[in-house]
């Protein structure tokens, strides 16, 4: 049927509402703000958009380096041969390389959103409408995650490298938990209890997170009855081979959107995590001490081990302010164009408010990484807090997805760069959509409904699931046209990542292609077109 004229109005005056054309007096920082142009203040919160990436993309860089550290780390278990009877001293992976990716990577990657849905429901507690992201929005977000960043990572190896996932099994685990996280949606907004969500509904989509872990480390140890029977190649023994740890410092910064502080990998070498027993380059040290009745000169031995290894942290940590405020390196200084060179310089500058903020982050040395992890976690949700202020102000429901999908981006392409096989890149996409349904808004609608059941009696009302169902279905179409290309891609290149560089890019090409025709229909149907 044919619109009329006043379906037509009304249907642009709807999308002009959405791009911020009529008078906004919401302001980020000072009511003065409203005075300026629509245009001009639009033009400023994306220049601040942009500026927050950059940060994001920053400390990101530093959360995997941190958590690197956190997975390699090792436990000494003794076992005695039966045969000789004697001693057998093993050191161990305490991370489990499935369960590492799905709880620190993707949930990590996934922590603004969380931090931030939480902290909404909370300040929402008493009310019976849910606040925070809607479903809309978070099957918008699943979208950023599928296509741009497996656009992004199909093209990050270099011409010619192939890096396939070693573990068939665990990825086809986590991506059926993954789509079943938006059937589940659709199931219990729009079928169940339509528009509600109550409190046993809020209770199971948090205890799915608990079966994806399980399910997935079944896979990965071939349990029986549980698992599929599918052959694997083995992964590295490194979470990140050695080799790919190390990097060449041309400058202070390893790139423009790399760890920001960098020392000498002499130095790095010779700093050892003050938790630890052993270093990387296998010298051996003592453990800190933990009872009282030890002898005093092994006290003051061991105390004068610690004092040294806290000293060499010390110093990095200062290095790490040192290099913040350093413009130009030594490769720099050798340009014979001035012009490049200033360039340089000023790209440098720009980034120095981000370095001095980051560098309050601890060195990933201490306490196997932990520290500096949290650290960055909690950066990353305050960068992504003014993210979600800047994208609320002109309006952008896109931008607030890829705003708190753009560490997922990074994460993956940083593993996609640095890991021998593509397990980790496009585990982080898959699992951050489980960990978005399963805890981003499992926690929050928990909070809310345990309170409303206990003093209301009733549930919790979704007021903005409406076109869930029409989302959900493009989602999921385009959605195979995704996975279909990643397999005729194994099959025939033998590899879901890189490959021929005419191949990479055309792969990547179709992917936001497929992520276009998703926005496209999802806000025809929003605006009310079709």
């Amino acid at each position: 049927m044919a619109f009329s004229h006043k379906q037509i109005a009304e249907s642009i005056h709807g999308v002009f509402n959405i791009l911020g054309f009529e008078e906004c007096e919401s302001y980020l920082l000072f009511y003065g703000e409203t005075a300026l142009g629509n245009g001009f203040r639009a033009f400023l919160y994306f220049l601040g958009l942009a500026y927050c990436f950059i940060g994001l993309s920053a400390i990101t860089s530093r959360f995997f380096r941190s958590m690197e550290n956190v997975v390699k780390h090792t436990r000494r278990v003794v076992k005695i041969d039966p045969s000789t009877n004697a001693e057998i001293v093993k050191y161990e992976k305490v991370w489990n390389y499935t369960i590492a990716d799905i709880t620190l990577l993707a949930f990590g990657t996934s922590f603004p959103q969380i931090s931030l849905a939480t902290i909404d429901a909370i300040r929402n507690i008493g009310s019976l409408d849910a606040g925070g992201l809607g479903p809309g929005t978070l099957v918008g977000s699943a979208a950023f995650d599928l296509f741009p960043i497996h656009a992004v990572c199909v093209v990050v190896p270099k011409a010619g490298e192939l890096k396939k996932i070693s573990d068939i099994g665990v990825w086809l685990v986590e991506l059926f938990w993954s789509f079943w996280a938006y059937i589940w949606l659709y199931i219990i907004l729009e079928v169940w209890t339509p528009n509600v969500i109550t409190l046993w509904e809020a209770l199971l989509t948090v205890l799915q997170f608990g079966l994806l872990l399980t399910h997935a480390y079944a896979q990965d140890k071939r349990w029986p009855y549980l698992s599929l029977p599918l052959t694997r190649t083995e992964r590295p023994e490194d979470w990140v081979p050695v080799e790919s740890t190390s990097c060449k410092y041309e400058s202070k910064v390893c790139n423009e959107y790399s760890e920001l502080h960098q020392v000498s990998e002499d130095e790095i070498n010779d700093i050892v995590d003050i938790f630890s027993i052993h270093s990387r380059n296998g010298k051996v040290y003592e453990e800190v001490p933990s009872t009282d009745d030890v002898a005093e000169s092994s006290n003051r031995y061991k105390q004068n081990k610690i004092n040294l290894e806290n000293s060499h942290v010390l110093k990095l940590w200062k290095q790490q302010f040192a290099d913040a405020l350093m413009l130009e390196s030594t490769e720099s200084r050798k340009l014979n164009n001035g012009y490049l060179r200033l360039a340089r310089i000023s790209w440098q500058l720009l980034l120095v408010p981000w370095r001095l903020l980051f560098a309050f982050v601890p060195p990933y040395q201490i306490a196997h990484g932990w520290i500096a992890f949290i650290c960055s976690l909690l950066f990353i949700s305050g960068i992504a807090y003014v993210v979600t202020q800047l994208t609320d102000l002109i309006s952008c429901v896109t931008a607030l997805a890829a705003g708190t999908s753009w560490p997922d981006l990074v994460a993956s392409k940083i593993a996609a760069e640095r890991q021998t096989t593509a397990d980790s890149a496009i585990a982080n996409i898959t699992c951050s959509n489980s960990v978005n349904i399963y805890v981003g808004i499992g926690i929050p609608w928990l909070i809310d409904t345990a309170y409303n059941f206990v003093v209301y009696r009733e549930p919790l009302q979704i007021q903005n699931a409406e076109g869930l169902s029409f989302s959900l279905l493009v989602f999921f179409a385009t959605s195979v046209g995704c996975i279909a290309v990643l397999v005729y891609r194994r099959v025939t290149l033998g590899a879901e990542l890189g490959g021929p560089r005419l191949w990479a890019w055309v792969t990547s090409v179709y992917f936001m292609l497929l992520w276009i025709i998703f926005v496209v229909l999802s806000s025809l149907k929003v605006s009310g077109i079709i």
